[in-house]
């Protein structure tokens, strides 16, 4: 029985992805005290999910946490703990995210389970989860003449005759807008119109099955960046709408998901 390197030791993890979804984490050991688990907290939540940290050469413990291991989606805090002693947060060691660069999930699946591991803004280790079913990957974005452009993959689900997305008001009480798809089996592409746009905050939603089917929200999960918002970045681009100029522009939320944002452009002095 192995325990952990000493309190005044900051305990860092190293963390290596697979192309299935998996994740590996390996600690420094040290004594003998008692058996060890690497423990995911959710976020603001009361729940927990435990893995067993078993010596892997080397002095090192290692923890697994397969793709076959549900983990509901959300920011799950990194603990190591020894028998019944206190968790200590971990800190981010070398981490090998390669494998999630180009993953692509198998269609036998109804669902995207995506998990990356991070450093939150006080240096702690966090994985991000997500859970998808279906899912809706965002690839690539193009804006030309005030309408942007976007196109995907569809996860876990069919596109219809009837598949159209919806472009939603995420505070107005105003209209959905829908927009026609062009479907490819499972890649599509649609439009949005800047200038049919009020001033606001629009996320953008697929309906694959038409009104009858599921609403799928728009996001881009498929890599190794676990927050797209301060590092896909696109320009903004002045249009004229019906009720004065605007500026929009699309984006990731914090959560990964694609919105486009509007803002009315200051009237002249």
């Amino acid at each position: 029985m192995t325990t952990l390197a000493p309190q005044s030791t900051p305990l860092r993890a190293d963390c290596i992805a697979d192309s299935a979804g998996g994740l590996t984490f390996d600690v420094p050991a040290f004594g003998e005290s008692g058996p060890a688990l690497l423990v995911l907290r959710l976020r603001d939540a009361h729940e927990e999910v435990c893995l067993p940290l078993t010596p892997a050469g080397d002095g090192r413990l290692r923890a697994a946490l397969p793709s076959s291991v549900a983990l509901p989606e959300g920011r799950w805090d990194a603990y190591a703990r020894v028998a019944a002693g206190e968790p200590r947060r971990l800190v981010p060691g070398v981490t090998d995210l390669r494998s999630l660069a180009a993953r692509t999930p198998g269609a036998s699946r109804g669902h995207v389970a995506v998990r990356i591991p991070y450093a939150t803004r006080q240096g702690r280790l966090s994985v991000r989860s997500w859970l998808r079913a279906p899912h809706a990957e965002v690839g690539e974005l193009h804006v030309r003449q005030g309408v942007l452009s976007v196109r995907g993959r569809v996860y876990g689900t069919g596109l219809g005759p009837h598949a159209h997305a919806e472009i939603r008001a995420r505070h107005a009480p105003v209209p959905v807008l829908r927009t026609e798809v062009l479907a490819d089996r499972a890649e599509f592409r649609f439009k949005v119109v800047y200038a049919a746009l009020e001033p606001g905050v629009w996320d953008l939603w697929l309906r694959p099955a038409g009104d009858g089917g599921p609403e799928v929200r728009l996001a881009r999960l498929l890599d190794d960046v676990a927050d797209k918002k301060p590092v896909f970045t696109y320009p903004r681009v002045r249009v004229d709408a019906p009720y004065g100029p605007v500026e929009a522009g699309p984006y990731y939320t914090r959560d990964n998901d694609l919105s486009v944002s509007v803002t009315a452009c200051a009237s002249p002095q």
